[in-house]
């Protein structure tokens, strides 16, 4: 017997579901993973104009396996959750490396390249191939979550489990395509965090968490952490060119791989920071001009930045060269830049050098 919660979406998506996102066109599997990892943690109003850039850029596997990791963290810039462009472009060359560049059709094959959990492989399955799998994303979960009434933040792996029977159950075994995006699009335009529409759910009628007047009180929201406060400065050095210098980012880590401006620590005072650039990168400046500080948030801590900008009157050779490039402003945005170091470089107004 079908299931009545698929046959209900399926009939609303028919209607009012989206049937023209960028991914929708020409669905390979390289496609469809690109947005799906695009689109973790990320609106799809905010991914489309970066998908379309990145398909531009990239518009196969093997073209993001052989680019420059600079041109492709540049091209994510602004998306955020770094880790996610440097684990593309891994599972990028181990399928051109070890599946001669044809993306594997089971979902045990794709969980093992980076950056592939069980949802996102269900979805590049059913996507792509329009084979049964079934997924569990971020508006999956929510709208299973208040369907069926379950107690529990859905990171906790107890309620996890729950939630993978339950979207198991009503995974139909036909126009899985349209399934996968319906519940998606229930969870994004219907079901929303905040604000939800029962009115205009197709589903309602069955929802646990309606029947009983309680549909604000799920999912559960995960046990809440005090976010550490961190600090730093941030130097935007130029030389007597108006070149920048930037600093390479460790490989992992936060902004891992990408260009950042030098950092000092937040212990030294605005007066120590010439005596500070010289001791750490050999460079004698000017005094400093102060920008105004900000915060700038990440998932675990929020990190106060005090900008500082100095002209550097020696051109003494820096240390460790690979890990820092003298550049034109206007090449520097041209990198992989993290979002806060971008306006910066975009905004020099905010402050007069002395």
């Amino acid at each position: 017997m079908p299931d009545s919660f698929a046959c209900n979406l399926l009939k609303w998506y028919d209607q009012h579901g989206r049937h023209d996102l960028p991914w929708h066109h020409n669905r390979t599997p390289y496609r469809v993973w690109v947005s799906e990892i695009m689109l973790q943690q990320t609106q799809v109003t905010t991914v489309i104009p970066y998908y379309q850039a990145f398909m531009e850029r990239f518009p196969d596997v093997k073209a993001l396996a052989e680019a420059p990791t600079d041109d492709v963290l540049s091209h994510w810039s602004g998306l955020g959750y770094y880790a996610r462009a440097r684990n593309l472009q891994k599972a990028a060359r181990t399928v051109v490396e070890k599946h001669g560049g044809e993306f594997p059709d089971t979902q045990e094959e794709l969980e093992q390249l980076a950056g592939i959990g069980r949802s996102t492989a269900a979805a590049i399955i059913a996507q792509s191939h329009g084979k049964r799998a079934t997924i569990l994303d971020g508006n999956v979960k929510r709208v299973l979550t208040r369907y069926h009434a379950i107690s529990g933040w859905p990171g906790q792996t107890a309620t996890q489990n729950r939630l993978w029977e339950k979207a198991e159950q009503h995974t139909p075994h036909e126009r899985i395509r349209d399934y996968t995006q319906a519940i998606m699009d229930l969870g994004a335009m219907v079901c929303t965090r905040t604000r939800p529409d029962c009115e205009q759910c197709p589903v309602s009628e069955g929802c646990e968490a309606r029947k009983r007047n309680e549909v604000g009180l799920y999912p559960d929201s995960k046990p809440k952490k005090a976010k550490p406060e961190k600090a730093t400065w941030m130097l935007i050095l130029e030389d007597k060119d108006g070149r920048i210098l930037l600093e390479r980012r460790p490989p992992s880590g936060i902004w891992g791989g990408l260009w950042s401006l030098p950092e000092l620590d937040p212990a030294y005072g605005a007066d120590e920071l010439q005596e500070a650039c010289t001791q750490r990168l050999g460079l004698d400046c000017q005094e400093p001009g102060l920008i105004g500080s900000f915060r700038h948030t990440f998932s675990h801590y929020h990190l106060h930045i005090q900008p500082a900008r100095m002209v550097a009157v020696s051109q003494a050779t820096i240390a460790d060269q690979d890990h820092y490039r003298w550049i034109h402003r206007d090449q520097a945005l041209d990198l992989g830049l993290p979002a806060p170091v971008r306006t910066l470089l975009t905004k020099p107004e905010q402050t007069t050098l002395p």
